[in-house]
């Protein structure tokens, strides 16, 4: 990812919490020197990432060994030029997190009803009602699941850093305006930062 160095996290700690708070996340490897991609709900634990894809996807069968690619995107917005006191261009703001690592498979029944287990539990955790986590371990065959053994973590924080500070403020202004709250608490946040 092309990370001008305004828009550059390096602190680990904070990547870490994103994908926690980002876990859906797209799986991109190859396949016959084509890219594939899947939509995956992943748990971030020990430098690992670990999530699991339907037997009927075909993506798993290539992935033993392989160095993919994991993107966490986070909250976006278009930002008009005319939200700057002074001249600009259209442009995006947005988070993003990539993790490239190595992948391998798994089968086994246990291992893969704890994943989903625990999948579920961090997902069923808000709700009035979750889920008990009772399930046919005859699904189980149905899933293959996937470790991905973390080698580098990028981050990106594109939040209009490289802009004054009123105009920030503008940005900040506008994206609540639309609605856009989350992303304009992460530029506040990062206002305050610098």
């Amino acid at each position: 990812m092309y990370i001008p160095s305004h828009f550059r996290v390096d602190d680990r700690e904070l990547m870490d919490q994103f994908i926690v708070e980002n876990s859906f996340g797209l799986l991109v490897s190859t396949e016959n020197d084509a890219p594939v991609a899947s939509h995956l709900p992943f748990h971030y634990k020990d430098n690992t990432l670990l999530c699991h894809v339907a037997k009927a996807n075909p993506q798993w069968q290539d992935l033993e060994g392989q160095r993919v690619l994991v993107i966490f995107p986070g909250s976006h917005a278009y930002v008009s030029p005319t939200w700057y006191a002074g001249p600009g261009v259209p442009t995006w703001n947005y988070q993003a997190v990539h993790v490239y690592g190595r992948a391998t498979c798994f089968h086994d029944e246990a291992r893969l009803g704890e994943l989903v287990r625990t999948l579920s539990s961090l997902h069923e955790s808000s709700s009035d009602s979750p889920w008990s986590g009772e399930f046919d371990s005859r699904m189980l065959q149905a899933i293959v699941g996937i470790e991905i053994t973390i080698e580098d973590i990028q981050g990106k924080y594109k939040l209009s850093q490289n802009k004054s500070e009123q105009d920030q403020r503008n940005v900040i202004e506008q994206l609540e305006e639309q609605g856009e709250t989350t992303l304009a608490e992460q530029m506040r946040k990062s206002l305050a930062g610098s």
